[in-house]
């Protein structure tokens, strides 16, 4: 069966490397016809990670999101949450009988839905086809072949164990979850506390602070995922607590680096326009607050993060608000 990746980015370009290691047709959307051609000429992406050499006599890439689609069993789809509606607007072919797979983490935006929500609910697909693919991993590791893990969760055990295979290779081991709405919901929480991770360092809290932060963070995430969606779960495992350490500490964290901007005084426009990428941290904000407001949740990170960024509440004084009911 057949496997297509939805997306130009460097986690896309991470997955269809790992997907070459195991396949010989590997198919590939991107928006950027130039890219394409460079792709096809040079074997590597000219944006996103350069570095890395690219089997293109196996990838059949393309712009045109139909031809890659129809030629696809399983669909990986790794553009940034904001952007997901604007990249399916212009296909014609029907996803609801493909094995749907998000590799995003974070939430549309104007429905304000996980990924796997607004693909069951708006593009018919049946949740026993949806699945989510998540870290601890990020994409610059990959490039470089470092030792990384995924899990890969969906309610069909076959389809997750599919997938695994065809990522699984020396440098990535995977383990399969039926997990889909706590895997989906800690990779979109676990960017609003990077956000905050980011928001401290920039404000000059120490590594001494920052154990705290996460360790309040993660029992936070414990708390929503379990009114969310209550199942047997251990929080402490990588595809939770694991995908959390390594987004709020990474320096590859696009999200902590967002977070760290705004806690040195930029603007979140002029953060967002100097980044030139998607924090998803930042939409996510927005969904979880309504989330909590709605199930009267209490997760004093999570709102102090949504204040700074929506209320234009001081960041310095907000944090330090925060940082005083921490323990």
């Amino acid at each position: 069966m057949s496997i297509a990746v939805i997306g130009g980015g460097s986690w896309a370009t991470a997955i269809v490397k790992m997907l070459t290691e195991n396949n010989e047709y590997v198919g590939w959307w991107m928006r950027d016809e130039e890219n394409v051609m460079h792709i096809k000429k040079y074997h590597n992406n000219l944006r996103y990670l350069s570095s890395v050499e690219l089997a293109t006599e196996r990838i059949d890439i393309s712009t045109d999101m139909d031809h890659i689609v129809a030629n696809a069993d399983y669909l990986i789809f790794a553009v940034p949450s904001a952007f997901l509606k604007s990249a399916l607007s212009n296909l014609n072919e029907s996803i609801k009988g493909k094995h749907v797979y998000s590799a995003i983490k974070g939430i549309v935006p104007d429905e304000n839905q996980i990924v796997g929500e607004y693909f069951h609910k708006q593009h018919e697909v049946p949740l026993e086809n949806i699945g989510v693919i998540t870290g601890p991993c990020h994409a610059e590791e990959v490039a470089l072949e470092r030792l990384s893990y995924l899990t890969i969760a969906s309610l069909n055990a076959e389809s997750a164990k599919h997938i695994a295979a065809n990522l699984e290779c020396e440098y990535i081991i995977t383990q399969t979850s039926d997990d889909i709405y706590g895997t989906e919901y800690a990779a979109v929480l676990k960017n609003i506390y990077a956000l905050a991770a980011g928001m401290y360092h920039g404000l000059g809290y120490g590594d001494n602070f920052q154990a705290v932060l996460v360790s309040n963070a993660i029992r936070e995430m414990k708390k929503f995922i379990k009114s969310v969606h209550h199942t047997k779960r251990d929080i402490s495992g990588s595809a939770y607590l694991g995908d959390l350490l390594v987004t709020a500490y990474s320096q590859f964290s696009r999200n902590r680096t967002f977070g760290n901007m705004i806690g040195k005084g930029y603007t979140i426009r002029s953060a967002m326009l100097e980044m030139n990428m998607v924090a998803e941290g930042y939409y996510a904000a927005k969904l979880i607050h309504e989330i909590r407001k709605e199930k009267e949740i209490k997760m004093p990170i999570a709102d102090t993060v949504y204040k700074v960024l929506y209320e234009q509440k001081n960041p310095k004084k907000m944090m330090a608000k925060l940082a005083a009911k921490l323990r």
